[in-house]
């Protein structure tokens, strides 16, 4: 049986985590320091808590670290802490530098470095996210194993490390980006009275996110961690010489709704909070 730890289960670390529990894996997660509601995530997918990362390092054959990109160094400096030589999966939205750095990082103790990326929902009965791999091409079939029969398709890159986290950044510079600017362009139509205009000029097209207003909150509630990922989508453009000026504005644009992370705003305050504060209606 091979044992799988993820590090941290998340909404999308518990779900991808849980999906492996389909071909017989054992998957472990760490305890220490979690909150209630990663005990929750972790009970309702099946994982195996362990007190220590330590333990969980001894114990796991692919070590899965799924967490905020802010945080996917000191996860890997952790793990590389405690001497782990198996199979490390990056899977977290950040730049082909950074995951050189975390590959440098782990390499020293003997662990095999695989580059992940996640693109789209967490896995359920009706959604099947890609799993993108690249890497050792001797252990990807192995970490491919893992999702067998499951919600995740796990599809292989050809190419070293750095290559899964190039595409994630590729389309999500583009597709949180565009959720951004939406937000923005709403907030100036509703200054000057002309929502409504926008919306119908929107919804006469086949698809636009600045049709879908009821997305703005949720963007709202993910900045914290999305305009971390938008600063990594700047330095991956600035690593191949493309401007990273419009991701990087995007994360600024994001740190206007700091102190907001994972919460259930309304449409009108999403869009309020992107005002300077001594441009906002007094509360």
């Amino acid at each position: 049986m091979t044992v799988l730890g993820v590090l941290h289960p998340g909404s999308m670390g518990a779900a991808v985590a849980g999906q492996a529990r389909r071909s017989g894996a054992e998957v472990l997660w760490c305890t220490d320091g979690r909150s209630t509601e990663s005990t929750r995530r972790a009970e309702r997918y099946g994982l195996s808590g362990v007190a220590e990362l330590s333990e969980l390092a001894d114990r796991a054959d692919v070590i899965l670290s799924l967490c905020p990109p802010a945080a996917a160094e000191d996860v890997a400096r952790a793990v590389a802490a405690c001497s782990y030589s198996g199979t490390y999966v990056d899977a977290n939205a950040v730049s082909p530098n950074t995951m050189a750095r975390i590959n440098s990082t782990m390499e020293p103790f003997g662990a095999t470095v695989v580059d992940g990326s996640v693109i789209g929902s967490p896995p359920s009965e009706s959604k099947s996210p890609r799993l993108y791999l690249a890497g050792p091409g001797e252990v990807l079939p192995r970490v491919a194993e893992l999702f067998a029969d499951s919600a995740v398709q796990v599809r292989l890159l050809n190419g070293g490390v750095g290559q899964a986290s190039a595409l994630k950044l590729s389309y999500s510079s583009y597709q949180k980006a565009s959720r951004v600017l939406a937000a923005v362009a709403y907030a100036l139509a509703q200054d000057h009275g002309v929502e409504g205009e926008l919306l119908d000029i929107a919804r006469g097209r086949s698809s636009s996110y600045l049709s879908e207003t009821e997305y703005i909150p949720k963007v709202a509630a993910r900045s914290w961690r999305w305009g971390p990922e938008m600063r990594e989508a700047a330095d991956a453009l600035r690593g191949v010489g493309l401007p990273a000026d419009l991701v990087e504005a995007s994360a600024v644009v994001m740190s206007r709704w700091d102190g907001f992370r994972d919460s259930a705003l309304g449409t009108d305050e999403a869009i309020e909070r992107l005002h300077e504060p001594s441009d906002r209606e007094p509360t």
